[in-house]
C-alpha cells in the first residue's frame, strides 16, 4: 500500500475525537501537541480501561480466592496475553511487566549481565541511544570489569553497520540498540544487527520504547533476545511497561528483585523462586497499569498498524518540508530511515526559547538533549527543538508549528 493512498484512508479527525485531552486550549489557543516521543495522549479506551477496573474489580492479585482477586488476576493475566501477541512473542511467560523501558534494560543488566559478563568482557551499544540505554552498562561495566564500546553515527544520523560490526568479538556479550532514536527518529535495522550480534555468540537488548507506537513489532522475526517498551509512549498509563526475554534466556537468569510474589518458598535457611514471568514481579505490580497498557494496544491494533505508519510517515515528510523551508532552520537527523521525529534547530534562538515562544501559541514540544547527549555531542549542539508525531496529528497541526516558528523568527532573526 502506498503511503499516500493509506494516509488518506485514515480518518485522523476520528481518531482525534477519541483524546480528549485535544479538546482543550493553551494559552488561549486549541493545544498543538507533538511532543509523543516525551509521552503520548490517552485515548477513552485506556481512560475508561483504568476507571472500570478501580471501579469494579479492584483488588489484589494472584492466591486470592475471592471474587475480586480472581477478577483481576484474570484481567491482568489477560494483559499480559495481549503484550505478548502486541510484540510477537511465543508465550505469554516471556512477557514480564515492568515500570517502563528504563527498568526492563535495568532488569536485564543486573540480573543476565550480573550472570553473564566477567571482567575483560565487551558490551556494545550505538552512539544514539538513549540515556536508559546506556547508563545501566555503564554501571554493569564498573561492577565486573567489562568495557562499554559505542558503535558511531554519521551526520545523517544513520547507524554506520560495518562499524559496529567491526565492534563485535569473541569477548562481546551484549549488543543493546534502540529500535527508533527518540532524538532522530532513525530506525535501525533489528533484524541485520541481531544477526550480527548473534554470529559472536552475543545478546541483543532492543529498546524499543520509540518503535511499538509507530510500527508493528514482532521480536520473534527481528532476533531479539530481549525487547523493552513503556506504556506511556504508545498511548497507554505511566509507570507501566513490558521486558520481552527468550524464555530459555529468562529460566536461567537469577531474579532482579526479592519480596512477594516471586518466590516459591520461604525459610530462614534458604528460599526458591516461582517460576517465569512472576519471578521478575516481585511485590504488588501496577495492575490497573498493565490493563490500561493492553487497552492501549488493543487500541492501536484496532487503528492498524500499517496505516498509523503512512499517516505518521506522511505527516514527517509535511512537516520536513515545511521546517526546511523556514530561514535559518536546520534539521537535526536526516536518515535514510526514520519516523515521527521532527528535530531541528534555529540559528540565532536557543532550543529553550523557542519551546517558551511555541508554548506561547499553543504548540507543545520537547527542547532539551532528549536524554540523548552523545548525539546532541556527535552534532555539535548544546540541544534541539523535537517535534514528534503522533495518531492524532494532523498538517494543521504542522501549519501551527511552522507559523509559531515564524514568531520565532519576528523575535530573533
Amino acid at each position: 500500500m502506498s503511503t499516500t493512498s493509506a494516509a488518506t484512508r485514515y480518518d485522523v479527525e476520528r481518531v482525534r475525537r477519541d483524546f480528549p485531552i485535544l479538546d482543550r486550549q493553551v494559552n488561549g489557543k486549541p493545544l498543538v501537541y507533538l511532543d509523543n516521543a516525551a509521552s503520548t495522549q490517552k485515548p477513552t479506551a485506556v481512560i475508561e480501561a483504568v476507571r472500570d477496573y478501580y471501579a469494579t474489580h479492584n483488588a489484589n492479585i494472584h492466591r486470592g480466592v475471592h471474587r475480586l482477586s480472581q477478577e483481576a488476576t484474570a484481567a491482568f493475566e489477560a494483559a499480559r496475553a495481549t503484550m505478548a501477541r502486541f510484540v510477537g512473542a511465543e508465550q505469554s511467560e516471556e512477557i514480564i511487566f515492568t515500570r517502563g523501558t528504563t527498568e526492563s534494560i535495568n532488569l536485564v543488566a543486573f540480573s543476565y549481565g550480573r550472570a553473564n559478563v566477567k571482567a575483560g568482557d565487551e558490551i556494545v551499544v550505538t552512539e544514539m541511544e538513549h540515556h536508559s540505554n546506556i547508563i545501566p552498562w555503564q554501571l554493569l561495566c564498573e561492577q565486573v570489569g567489562a568495557v562499554l564500546k559505542p558503535a558511531p553515527i554519521d551526520d545523517t544520523g544513520d547507524l554506520i553497520l560495518d562499524e559496529l560490526e567491526s565492534l563485535l568479538t569473541e569477548r562481546t556479550k551484549i549488543v543493546a540498540v534502540g529500535h527508533v532514536s527518540n532524538a532522530l527518529g532513525t530506525i535501525n535495522p533489528i533484524a541485520r544487527i541481531a544477526e550480527m550480534a548473534h554470529a559472536v555468540g552475543a545478546v541483543l537488548v532492543v529498546d524499543g520504547a520509540q518503535a511499538t507506537p509507530h510500527a508493528t513489532v514482532d521480536v520473534r522475526a527481528l532476533g531479539a533476545d530481549f525487547y523493552a517498551c513503556s506504556g506511556h509512549k504508545m498511548y497507554g498509563p505511566t509507570g507501566i511497561g513490558v521486558l520481552y526475554g527468550r524464555r530459555e534466556l529468562l529460566d536461567a537468569m537469577p531474579p532482579y528483585q526479592g519480596g512477594g510474589e516471586m518466590i516459591r518458598t520461604v525459610s530462614f535457611e534458604g528460599s526458591t523462586w516461582a517460576e517465569v514471568p512472576h519471578k521478575f514481579e516481585a511485590g504488588t505490580p501496577n495492575i490497573a497499569g498493565a490493563i490500561g497498557l493492553a487497552a492501549a494496544a488493543d487500541y492501536l491494533e484496532s487503528l492498524g498498524r500499517e496505516a498509523i505508519a503512512a499517516h505518521e510517515l506522511d505527516l514527517m515528510a509535511y512537516g520536513t518540508a515545511h521546517l526546511e523551508a523556514i530561514p535559518g532552520v536546520h534539521m537535526i537527523g536526516t536518515a535514510r530511515e526514520k519516523t515521527a521525529v521532527l528535530s531541528f534547530v534555529f540559528e540565532s534562538a536557543h532550543p529553550h526559547d523557542i519551546g517558551t515562544i511555541l508554548d506561547n501559541e499553543g504548540v507543545a514540544v520537547r527542547t532539551g538533549h532528549h536524554c540523548a547527549q552523545p548525539v546532541m555531542k556527535h552534532f555539535g549542539v548544546p540541544a534541539t527543538a523535537r517535534a514528534s508525531l503522533g495518531v492524532y496529528n494532523t498538517h494543521e497541526e504542522i501549519d501551527a508549528l511552522v507559523a509559531a516558528m515564524g514568531k520565532v523568527r519576528e523575535l530573533f532573526a
